[in-house]
């Protein structure tokens, strides 16, 4: 809606390349970026900071958002990308069958209703070759300084923010095995983050369109 476009057009008013700096969750999952050799989309760039960690590693980035100054900054800020894409991802995303090698979602996967989070990824998972993952990080239902159990509960685990009109869903083990029960689930771990002013609790997992089902124990 407007609201949470104007939002983050707001967030992603202005930046500059040498001022996006990114961390190291990436690194674990090196060996499956170096070896991808087809387009990898970071959906929900943002600044582009994951867009910089994969350029550097030189691959074929499409950065992606639902804020047209994210967009215009990333394309601005990074002209050796393959492309870069404005669209709402509760749509179908406009890329074709098995195009892409990865898909990267960097705290862009927690907004939506569970019916609207599994559509998306359903559709990351047609756009994932036949061995492509999707490497993601999530809210954790720890995350007390970032909204984890505060506002209406309107499902289990997702919550409104009366004050603002936003909604925010926090992941527990089960709600991994949940939502990513049709993925091969290789990684998950519950982590720390020092991103933000304040300490940020969030998942971290890496999960593949392999037929072997591989679950995380509880």
């Amino acid at each position: 809606n407007n609201l949470t476009k104007n939002y983050w057009n707001k967030i992603h008013n202005k930046y500059e390349r040498a001022d996006i700096i990114y961390d190291d969750w990436l690194d674990i999952f090196l060996d499956d970026i170096n070896s991808c050799e087809l387009p990898i989309i970071d959906l929900g760039c943002g600044s582009g900071n994951d867009s910089k960690y994969l350029i550097e590693h030189g691959k074929k980035v499409i950065a992606c958002d639902y804020a047209e100054n994210a967009v215009e900054n990333v394309r601005k800020n990074f002209p050796e990308l393959m492309d870069a894409k404005c669209f709402d991802m509760t749509d179908r995303l406009p890329f074709s069958d098995g195009y892409a090698g990865i898909v990267i979602a960097d705290l862009s996967l927690h907004y939506f209703s569970e019916e609207v989070t599994k559509n998306i990824l359903k559709d990351i998972k047609r756009v994932l070759c036949d061995k492509g993952i999707l490497i993601f990080r999530v809210n954790s239902i720890n995350d007390v300084n970032h909204g984890a159990g505060q506002g209406t509960e309107v499902e289990h685990h997702y919550y409104l923010n009366e004050a603002n009109g936003r909604y925010k869903r926090f992941f527990d083990r089960a709600d991994i095995n949940n939502f990513f029960s049709d993925w091969n689930i290789e990684y998950a771990e519950e982590e720390k983050m020092d991103r933000y002013e304040l300490l940020k609790i969030l998942w971290r997992g890496k999960v593949s369109k392999n037929s072997k089902k591989i679950y995380i124990d509880e």
